[in-house]
């Protein structure tokens, strides 16, 4: 298949390197606007090429074109190009509207956005695309699991829902604040704090029949500690900040509005 990523960051990167490292015989074309990153790349991985500019990537990826732009230059980098009638295009461009990626690029695409997050790099992620699309779900599929979403509502719920990456590790680094608080050094509490949090992901992919209040429940002795601070956390105020959290961040996914720079 020939891949071609007009982009060079952080994504482009991991999802390069998860199908690289997955025994891909892709011919994969990134743009030099990163010298750096497309460099390290194509040192790294014989299937990878550096093309000449953008619209050198759009030709060369004739399969399947990914859009991995930042939005605040979406339409300034997309609009100059010029795509093939029927070409597979997978916008990686976050919180976009499909009505003005379809406007810039101006030919009657095959459009699908995608959500992949970093862990793809070791084929571990899980990818929300709509709308679902065989090609690049097989493709997100070698690289975890792809979610193909019927309706942009429910694509929309996941990428709020992907916004929790920062919060749980914000979560992690404020109990380790805590912990170091109570005299433990901050390598101990790291060592320990990493696996519970890997351990309890991995409780409830193995226990898909159990709801996740069913594991809270069974994970909570009745009056116990785990009982307390979930109690503390929902009546004082931890859900009703989480909600309106998510809430803004639905809105701000729905309304287009890129992040600022």
């Amino acid at each position: 298949m020939r891949l071609g990523f007009v982009g060079t960051g952080t994504i482009t990167e991991a999802i390069v390197t998860g199908l690289c490292t997955g025994g891909s015989d892709d011919r994969i074309a990134v743009s030099p606007r990163n010298a750096e990153r497309a460099a390290q790349l194509a040192a790294a991985f014989p299937e990878v090429s550096i093309a000449g500019d953008n619209q050198a990537v759009v030709d060369a990826g004739a399969d399947m074109l990914f859009l991995a732009i930042r939005p605040q230059v979406a339409e300034a980098v997309i609009r100059p190009l010029t795509f093939s009638p029927g070409q597979t295009v997978v916008s990686l461009v976050a919180a976009m509207d499909r009505e003005s990626l379809l406007s810039w690029i101006g030919v009657d695409v095959t459009l699908v956005q995608a959500i992949p997050l970093p862990f793809v790099a070791r084929r571990d992620g899980v990818t929300a695309i709509y709308p679902g699309n065989e090609q690049v779900s097989a493709l997100f599929d070698r690289l975890g699991r792809a979610v193909p979403c019927d309706r942009k509502e429910e694509y929309d719920v996941l990428a709020a829902a992907s916004a929790m990456m920062g919060t749980t590790f914000g979560v992690m680094e404020r109990l380790t604040g805590w912990m170091q608080m109570q005299g433990m050094r901050d390598e101990t509490a790291r060592a320990y704090l990493a696996p519970l949090f890997s351990s309890l992901a991995q409780t409830a992919l193995s226990s898909p029949e159990m709801s996740f209040t069913a594991l809270r429940e069974e994970f909570s002795t009745h009056g116990g500690l785990n009982e307390q601070v979930f109690r503390d956390f929902d009546t004082r105020g931890g859900t009703q900040a989480l909600t309106e959290a998510m809430d803004r961040v639905l809105a701000r996914i729905r309304t287009g509005i890129a992040p600022q720079d």
